[in-house]
Order: structure tokens, then C-alpha cells, then sequence
């Protein structure tokens, strides 16, 4: 089994519907490794986390962004995953190791653990003066569906999202994990919508043909085969966090002269962890009182 991760864009049917696909089972394996994830949690986050590298895939600029929490108030907490272009993401969860019992269908219960009663919030830093954030109240607490009914209103774009994270029984290792996101163009006549609409139940299967063996690309080569399928773009996508030592010592710098001077005489020093990855960056008094006095620097107010 070729477990290798890769994203394909491309367009449909006569190129009247753009999509994005991808299969990252080796990035929700090591989001499950970094963070100790439950299969619950392993489900929820890799779906948020395929998501996200799908819609960052075409981002512009290195310094791009795209930013989604899901905040639905269940008892797993807050999901956010952060995308970069070529479809690089990162992602954490508050309550990585809760697990719940399997719901009626005798899957995963995503949505009892994200929960219903929240939002999802959408932050597109495109290196512009202020982000665009937008917000959509949660319709199902599954992801995909909640994905597709932001875009339908909060961008106005009608679209298919599947979302397909599978995972061993016991030991809770990912088997496989794809997306899928459809989008019709403005050009797309109403007779070719219906015709994705009747393959969605082929599409759900999309993760289990990956996890037999085949590879996403054949994948997509049966699922569309009598839908002009053209492939455009191919990329490598993989969970990667972009943590460094500099940028926590901007975070540290950012507290202030008074709370960084309370860590200096109570503490002696500062452990900071990653969020993402878990890494740990310690700060020594030394190097706390450096940052102070850079800290005092920026606070100075400037002469008249």
C-alpha cells in the first residue's frame, strides 16, 4: 500500500467544476503521534486538518495563512488547524485523548465530541493590511458538512466536501485519510451538479478505496471516469509546524515589561511548548532578562 501523501487539482466536465483532492494518511498519523490522539480525536482533527490543507493549497505567498477553528462546544474543546501553501498544515486539539463510545451507526462520533452548539471561524491572512475572518455557525459538528455550508454562506460557493479519516480498531493508527472538495464555476449547467450529486455515495467511499490499496489518482480515475477529468495540479502535502525559538521570543517580548519581569523574580525562568508539535523551548533568566530590556525598549514612548 503506497501510503505517500499527495493533493491533485484539477477540473470536471468540461471544465465547468474545479476540484481538490488529497490523501494524507502519513499527515493525520503524525498530527496522532504528535499529540497523543484518541481515534475520536484522530478522526475529528485529521478531517479538520485534510480540510484545510486542501483550501491552502493555492495559497500565493510563503507568509499566506489560513487559519479554522471549529469552537462547538463538546467535550473534545477547540480544534484549529493552520494551513501554508502547497498545503502544509498544522493542528492541535484541547482535549487530545478524550474517546467516546461509538454512535448509532457504529462510527466514529466526530460530532459528539466537537459538539453542535458553536461556530467555525475562518481567518485568511493573504499578507494584506487586516485578515479576512469569517464566521459560520456550526450545522452538524462532522466537519465536512459544516465546511460546505460555509462556503455556501459565507462565500456564496456552492460545493461537495467528503472527508474521510479511517483508523485501526485498538490501537487507533490511521489506515487512511482523504478529501474531496467540489466546486461548481459559474458556467456549470444545473444537469452536471445533479450528476456529482448522484455519485456522493461513490465519493464517501473515497478513504476506504485508499485504505485497500489503491492510490489516489486511479482513485479519481474510476470515481470520475466518464466526467473529463483533468488533472492540473500536483502536490505534496504534510504536516509540518513552523514553530522557532525567535518567534516565541517575540511571544515572550509581547507579554510586557510587568508580567515578564513577575516570570523573572518568580520563576527564573520560562518552558514554553508548542501547541502544535509539542516541542519545548526553555528561556533561562539571562536570556528572560535580554527580553526584558527589549521589552522595556518597545514600551519607551517616543519623543514629542
Amino acid at each position: 500500500m503506497n501510503n505517500k501523501d499527495v493533493m491533485f487539482g484539477g477540473l470536471l466536465l468540461n471544465k465547468t467544476v474545479k476540484f481538490m483532492a488529497i490523501s494524507g494518511t502519513e499527515m493525520v498519523e503524525t498530527a496522532r503521534e504528535l499529540h497523543s490522539l484518541s481515534r475520536v480525536c484522530t478522526a475529528a482533527l485529521g478531517r479538520l486538518l485534510l480540510a484545510v490543507s486542501m483550501m491552502s493549497a493555492r495559497l500565493k505567498s510563503e507568509t499566506d495563512s489560513i487559519t479554522v477553528t471549529f469552537a462547538g462546544g463538546g467535550p473534545a474543546g477547540n480544534l484549529t488547524a493552520v494551513g501554508h501553501t502547497g498545503g502544509i498544515v498544522k493542528g492541535c486539539v484541547t482535549n487530545p485523548e478524550l474517546e467516546l463510545p461509538l454512535n448509532e451507526a457504529g462510527k466514529l462520533d466526530v460530532r459528539g465530541a466537537v459538539g453542535t452548539a458553536g461556530e467555525m471561524r475562518v481567518i485568511r491572512d493573504l499578507s494584506l493590511k487586516e485578515p479576512y475572518i469569517g464566521r459560520c455557525a456550526l450545522v452538524s459538528g462532522e466537519i465536512a458538512d459544516d465546511f460546505a455550508n460555509y462556503f455556501l454562506m459565507s462565500e456564496q460557493q456552492p460545493s461537495l466536501v467528503y472527508l474521510g479519516v479511517r483508523v485501526e480498531p485498538v490501537s487507533g493508527k490511521v489506515r487512511s485519510a482523504a478529501g474531496l472538495m467540489l466546486a461548481p464555476l459559474p458556467n456549470c449547467p444545473d444537469e452536471d451538479i445533479t450528476r456529482l450529486e448522484q455519485i456522493a455515495s461513490e465519493i464517501s467511499l473515497l478513504s476506504k478505496h485508499i485504505d485497500e490499496g489503491e492510490d489516489l489518482r486511479g482513485a479519481l480515475t474510476k470515481l470520475f471516469s466518464d466526467m473529463e477529468l483533468e488533472i492540473t495540479d500536483e502536490l505534496s502535502p504534510e504536516y509540518r509546524c513552523d514553530c522557532s525559538r525567535e518567534r516565541l521570543e517575540r511571544v515572550i517580548i509581547s507579554l510586557g515589561e510587568r508580567e515578564l519581569t513577575d516570570i523573572i523574580e518568580s520563576d527564573g525562568k520560562a518552558e514554553l511548548v508548542c501547541s502544535f508539535c509539542q516541542k519545548k523551548y526553555v528561556f533561562t533568566e539571562d536570556e528572560l532578562r535580554a527580553l526584558l530590556l527589549e521589552a522595556q525598549t518597545r514600551e519607551e514612548p517616543l519623543d514629542e
